[in-house]
C-alpha cells in the first residue's frame, strides 16, 4: 500500500490541532513497513507529500535504538491548569487545544482567524471539522507580532504555553516566528509564567542531519527563509531562561493518535500531529518531564519512547 506523509510544519502552512487523551505506551519493538519514496512537491505553501513503497520515506537510518525509557512517575501532571495556545487554529495547535480541553484544562487560544477553530481530524473522530467550542475555551483573534494582542492572552492567569505558529511568509512576513515568539516570552516573563513548548521542525537548529537528503536541499533553497526564521526562533527560546522544550517533529500526518512518541537521534520517521500535541502538553504539565531545556526530534518510528505514568497514584488519587 502507498502512504503519504505531509510536512505542514515545514512548508509554512497553518498547523495546529489537539489530540484526544491517549495513553503513551512503552514500545519494546516496532514493526516498520518499508517503502520506496516518490517525492511530490505540490507548492511552497501546500503540504510536501511523498509516496512510499519499499523504503521508509523520512525514516532513514535510526542511530538511536537502544536508549533507556523515561517514565514520569512522581507527582506527574499538573491537573486542571490554564494553558495558552498560540496558532490555535492550526493543524497541530488545534490538537493541543482539543486534548487539553479533554484533560479538563482551561485553554486560552490565539489565532489570526478564530472562525477556523475546528475539531481536529486526527483525534476528533466523527466530530472532526465541526466548530470547536467549549465552556473552558476562550479564543482571541490576534497577531503574535503585535505586543498588545499577545498581552490579551496574559490578562488570564496562565500556567503553561504552547507555541505552534504557521502561515504563508507572503502573508505573515519572513520573521513572524521569531518576532512572535519573542513577544510571547516577554509577556510570560512579565507575568511570571515559566513553562513553554515550541513546535519547530526536523532539520531546524542542530538537527539538520536528521532530515532526509531531499529535504536538506529544500531547506537550503526554496525553504531557506522559513528555516532562517525557525533557526532564529529556536535560538531566542534557548536563550530565554524559561523552562522550554523545543519540539522538532518528523513527517507530520493527520492520522489518529498512535500513543507512540519516540525521541530520535538518527533520521526521524513520521508522526501524527495528535501525538506531537501530546508531547507538547506533557512538556508544560508534567513536573519531571525529562526534555526541559532540550530540543528533541520526535517520531513514532524507532528511538526512545516517552512514557507518561497515568496511574491513579501518579495523579494523586490514591
Amino acid at each position: 500500500k502507498s502512504s503519504k506523509v505531509f510536512f505542514a510544519n515545514i512548508t509554512n502552512l497553518p498547523r495546529d490541532v489537539p489530540i484526544a487523551n491517549q495513553s503513551i505506551k512503552s514500545i519494546k519493538s516496532i514493526k516498520m513497513r518499508m517503502f520506496t519514496p516518490t517525492i511530490l512537491v505540490l507548492s511552497l505553501t501546500q503540504a510536501l507529500a511523498f509516496t512510499s513503497r519499499t523504503s521508509s520515506a523520512f525514516m532513514g537510518k535510526n542511530r538511536d535504538v537502544a536508549h533507556r525509557q523515561f517514565t514520569s512517575s512522581s507527582s506527574s501532571s499538573l491537573c486542571m491548569k490554564t494553558i495558552a495556545v498560540f496558532g490555535a487554529s492550526g493543524l497541530t495547535a488545534s490538537e493541543c487545544v482539543y486534548q487539553a480541553l479533554k484533560n479538563g484544562d482551561t485553554v486560552i487560544g490565539m489565532t489570526r482567524n478564530v472562525d477556523k477553530m475546528v475539531i481536529p481530524q486526527g483525534s476528533g473522530g466523527a466530530e472532526a471539522g465541526k466548530p470547536l467550542t467549549d465552556p473552558n475555551l476562550t479564543m482571541i483573534a490576534g497577531d503574535v507580532t503585535k505586543v498588545e494582542d499577545v498581552a490579551k492572552v496574559f490578562e488570564n492567569d496562565i500556567d503553561g504555553v504552547v507555541v505552534s505558529l504557521g502561515g504563508k511568509t507572503s502573508d505573515v512576513g519572513d520573521t513572524m516566528l521569531t518576532d512572535g515568539t519573542k513577544n510571547i516570552m516577554d509577556a510570560m516573563k512579565s507575568k511570571g509564567v515559566k513553562k513553554i513548548s515550541v513546535v519547530t521542525s526536523i532539520g531546524a537548529g542542530d538537527s539538520k542531519d536528521q532530515a532526509p537528503f531531499f529535504f536538506k536541499i529544500l531547506m537550503a533553497t526554496a525553504m531557506k527563509k522559513i528555516f532562517n526564521d525557525k533557526n532564529n526562533q529556536e535560538e531566542v527560546v534557548m536563550n530565554s531562561g524559561l523552562d522550554y522544550c523545543i519540539v522538532r517533529p518528523g513527517g507530520l500526518t493527520v492520522e489518529p493518535p498512535t500513543g507512540v512518541i519516540n525521541v530520535i537521534e538518527g533520521e526521524a520517521g513520521s508522526i501524527a500531529r495528535a501525538d506531537v500535541a501530546q508531547f507538547c502538553l506533557d512538556a508544560i504539565t508534567v513536573e519531571d518531564f525529562p526534555y526541559i531545556g532540550k530540543a528533541p526530534c520526535i517520531s513514532s518510528v524507532g528511538g526512545t519512547s516517552w512514557v507518561k505514568d497515568r496511574s491513579k497514584a501518579a495523579r494523586g488519587e490514591m
